[in-house]
């Protein structure tokens, strides 16, 4: 009776298997991605990324265990492309991560290359081009995991996916940033925000009913307030985590950052209520008379009905305050995780280095890629792969241990926020200063203020987790996580001009089980070959000695403190110069002095000359 009662147990465990097996599909998209026009802002027709002649991108949507494959054909003719999957794990397919010269190489125009992984996740998330700064040019689009599990299916009857996101007229490879000319390291103020690439739109909607929104931070720099007028909602989600459902009116969104929310429709058609939007203006060094801040949208009850502009003006923007995303609690209760194994204590700086230019610094260094991508030099170099030193002096390369907890310490030598994300996780976020809300930029004016581990506030029993995690102006926050995820992680500011000046790291996880567990298809090693990249070898694409660097690309040299063996022979030709400078001066004064007395001479011997012969 037992083994009988065993025996069904094992074909009951058998068919749920195979039934989910045969519930699971293949969701395939072709990506050719070209140039086309676009004006989302009505102001400015300019050059954007499409994809097969269309702007907006398509969404991707899959069913959590589906596999996922995109096909993309680089045919943008001049310029380098990929595909980041943000907040994916890609837990056994790191190769699919799509940063350039971490985990891939970039793909060349003409060239294609085949994404193809399995989606064992759930909830919001979005795409992007991860080569080159390119996706502030519009390369980049929502991807939703519908999970038929969500504990909260039952409570909603429709849902939309909602994008905000700043906005260029300039290509960014127009507008000047990084360069002596611009020494403070202002970042480039954007023309526009937009709602779901457009302006001035409508969400129809049904009186009674409850709908799922998930919000999504596509922009490259500016973080968004969001609230609806006359409405609360319950955030279920966060950077594709669920949470309790909790009752909130304003969030705080971050360029890379996504909620879900419950909204609840009145029982009326009378009016259609502002969806607000306002973007944070304490990240902008300037506003320019016409660049629109607050924008509004619609809870569409009645097309007839008007639509009314929100109330909110400028000023009173720094007075919403937001939910604090550190007080949610995750719905499937992961407790604190124990001390770390690892702590990486880090410091962002903003510096101008040797050529006049402001750079991004995690400590004391600027990211600076690598000649060979760090996954394939990981696969390449056998067991030096343990050692940080083959993956070059400035990727900021970790070599962390194979399910480590590793705790990351970032504090704040800035005076901006910055928010931050790491490739292949979600974190538990268990420490920040200032909180969100009121406080958030209490230290902006004052000194930096750095974590104090022996003397902090208690730790959450259950910390909320996400990818993305914002740094307040001069201040810090501590997360954790598992290093149960084999793979090359990129970990860096979402801010793409900050990534541009060198805010980021890279994160080298259990490198000997890469290469056991990883294969990177002939597909990668092809896009490696039409670019002209390596794809052996270490950071400098030495294949001999893995430990020699010479040759590796480097950060920008530091400015020079007191006098170097240049300095002084500056110093020293300046010296000379002057000297030569006060002598023709004084010799061309003299001679002036000279020429004057002589005609002051001359014209006193003539004036003589004529009064004693008047006389």
């Amino acid at each position: 009776m037992v083994t009988s009662a065993a025996g069904l147990l094992v074909r009951l465990v058998a068919a749920l298997c195979f039934f989910q097996y045969v519930q699971a599909k293949t969701v395939t998209y072709d990506f050719n991605v070209t140039w086309v026009t676009a004006n989302p802002d009505g102001l400015y027709d300019r050059k954007v990324v499409g994809i097969n002649g269309q702007w907006p991108l398509p969404v991707i949507e899959v069913d959590k265990g589906d596999q996922l494959v995109v096909n993309m054909h680089n045919g943008l003719g001049d310029k380098r492309a990929s595909i980041h999957f943000h907040g994916m794990f890609q837990n056994g397919t790191n190769e699919m991560d799509g940063p350039s010269m971490v985990t891939q190489c970039p793909v060349s125009p003409g060239s294609s290359i085949t994404y193809n992984f399995t989606v064992n996740q759930n909830g919001t998330y979005w795409y992007h081009c991860h080569t080159d700064y390119c996706y502030p040019d519009g390369y980049r689009q929502a991807l939703i995991v519908h999970d038929k599990d969500a504990y909260f299916n039952d409570m909603y009857d429709e849902e939309y996916a909602i994008t905000m996101s700043d906005w260029y007229h300039e290509m960014i490879e127009d507008i000047t940033f990084i360069d002596k000319s611009n020494p403070t390291g202002a970042e480039p103020i954007p023309n526009a925000f937009l709602f779901n690439d457009t302006l001035n739109s409508s969400l129809s909607v049904e009186p009674g009913k409850t709908y799922l929104l998930r919000l999504i931070n596509v922009g490259a720099f500016v973080a968004q307030y969001f609230y609806i007028e006359d409405h609360t909602f319950k955030i279920v989600e966060i950077d594709g985590v669920y949470t309790d459902a909790t009752e909130a009116s304003i969030l705080y969104i971050s360029v890379a950052q996504r909620y879900s929310v419950l909204v609840t429709m009145k029982n009326s058609t009378e009016k259609n209520y502002p969806i607000v939007t306002v973007a944070d203006s304490q990240l902008l060094d300037t506003i320019p008379s016409d660049l629109r801040l607050n924008h509004t949208n619609w809870l569409e009850y009645n097309k007839t009905a008007a639509h009314p502009q929100a109330t909110i003006t400028v000023a009173d923007a720094s007075d919403l305050i937001p939910f604090d995303d550190m007080s949610l609690v995750p719905h499937d209760r992961m407790e604190l995780l124990p001390e770390a194994d690892l702590v990486i204590d880090l410091t962002v700086y903003m510096e101008n280095l040797d050529n006049g230019a402001d750079y991004a610094l995690l400590n004391n260094i600027s990211y600076t890629r690598p000649k060979v991508p760090t996954l394939f030099t990981v696969m390449s170099a056998g067991e030096l792969a343990t050692n940080s030193e083959v993956y070059g002096d400035y990727t900021h390369p970790m070599v962390l241990g194979h399910n480590q907890v590793v705790e990351i310490i970032l504090n704040n030598g800035d005076g901006g926020s910055h928010p931050f994300h790491l490739h292949g996780h979600n974190f538990q976020l268990i420490n920040r200063a200032p909180a969100y809300g009121e406080h958030f930029y209490d230290y902006a004016d004052g000194d930096p203020v750095a974590y104090d581990p022996s003397n902090h506030t208690a730790f959450p029993k259950y910390p909320a987790r996400r990818d993305t995690f914002v740094l307040p102006p001069q201040g810090y926050f501590v997360i954790r996580f598992v290093a149960d995820n084999p793979g090359v992680w990129f970990f860096h500011c979402h801010i793409d001009w900050h990534l541009q000046q060198g805010l980021g790291m890279t994160l080298i996880e259990a490198p000997l089980q890469i290469q056991e567990r990883l294969t990177i298809p002939q597909n990668h090693y092809d896009v490696c070959e039409a670019s002209g990249v390596q794809s052996k070898g270490n950071a400098a694409g030495n294949t001999v000695d893995y430990l020699d660097l010479s040759g590796q690309n480097k950060q920008v040299a530091w400015l020079p403190a007191g006098f170097t063996a240049k300095g002084i022979v500056a110093m020293v030709f300046s010296c000379v110069s002057a000297f030569l400078g006060m002598a023709f001066i004084s010799v061309y004064g003299a001679s002036g002095i000279k020429m004057a007395n002589k005609k002051r001479k001359t014209e006193k011997a003539a004036a003589e000359g004529s009064a004693s012969t008047d006389s």
